[in-house]
């Protein structure tokens, strides 16, 4: 898996060494030549994208990701062990969105913002720059279990920076060089202090449909960790401005943290999980 990282790099940025013209054929530049539509939605399937909710604009964003499909009708597909995350996210500025969500699995509060940095631009900037920050806080933990326990042992923080490039009218890909900090590790050798790689892209297929996926490379993981790194593919609905996402991945987390320090399933032997996002804009 680390070496899929090397390889689909260079697939997402070969496009660089084009003219700036051919690139941008058929994009739709707003009156100051920024290039819209990089992404539909907030996620491409794991990793966070560019894109940030409009100024005054409030969307509630309801996940769920069920158990592991390979149990078949035992468990319906991994549908009687649903992981929901109820997310609400609001625009105070075109440069700034803030976020709080709840998330079931392991019981997990989040705070966090989005920060648009740079526009890529016709003819101008070739590129989208956001940074996400986050700060989690894990209430499942059971001092009765770990009876040293302290609030800020509950405690996770994130730190990402989001570069992205529409290519064409169908292609948008990103790189995501993401730090995260956790105070309690689930695996006890692993460092506290982790990195982490994303690569994501998104391909149109027709004015509704579109193919996303993406893929972390941890950078720091312990030996003998049972954990694996993130690969995910989806789609995306379009319906009157909405979004709805259905997606396949090998790790049931949602949260940065989780999906990239906590991934447990394998492609090859059926254990994946599937899952879909709801998102309603007021």
């Amino acid at each position: 898996m680390k070496n899929l990282t090397y390889l689909l790099l260079p697939l997402l940025f070969s496009s660089f060494s084009y003219a700036q013209d051919d690139l941008l054929d058929g994009l739709e530049p707003e009156v100051d030549n920024v290039v819209t539509s990089t992404w539909k939605s907030l996620k491409v399937v794991n990793f966070e994208t560019t894109k940030l909710v409009a100024p005054g604009e409030f969307q509630l964003i309801i996940s769920h990701r069920f158990g592991s499909v390979e149990n078949g009708f035992d468990d319906l597909f991994g549908l009687d062990q649903a992981n929901t995350r109820f997310q609400f996210v609001y625009g105070l500025t075109d440069w700034m969105h803030i976020e709080a969500s709840r998330s079931s699995l392991n019981k997990v509060y989040q705070l966090a913002g989005k920060f648009k940095l740079a526009s890529q631009k016709v003819n101008g900037f070739p590129l989208t720059i956001s940074a996400f920050t986050a700060t989690d806080v894990n209430t499942g933990l059971d001092k009765e279990i770990f009876p040293k326990l302290e609030f800020e042992n509950r405690l996770g923080y994130t730190a990402q920076l989001i570069v992205a490039r529409k290519f064409s009218k169908k292609l948008s890909a990103q790189i995501s060089p993401t730090l995260f900090h956790e105070n309690f590790v689930q695996f006890d050798p692993q460092d506290n202090t982790q990195y982490a790689l994303g690569i994501g892209a998104r391909y149109k297929l027709t004015n509704r449909w579109s193919f996303n996926a993406d893929y972390g490379a941890h950078l720091n993981r312990a030996d003998d960790s049972p954990f694996v790194n993130p690969l995910s593919i989806g789609f995306d609905l379009e319906t009157g401005g909405h979004v709805f996402q259905l997606h396949f991945t090998n790790a049931q987390p949602m949260l940065t943290n989780g999906f990239l320090s906590q991934g447990t399933g394998d492609w090859l032997d059926g254990r994946f999980f599937f899952g879909f996002n709801l998102v309603r804009v007021f």
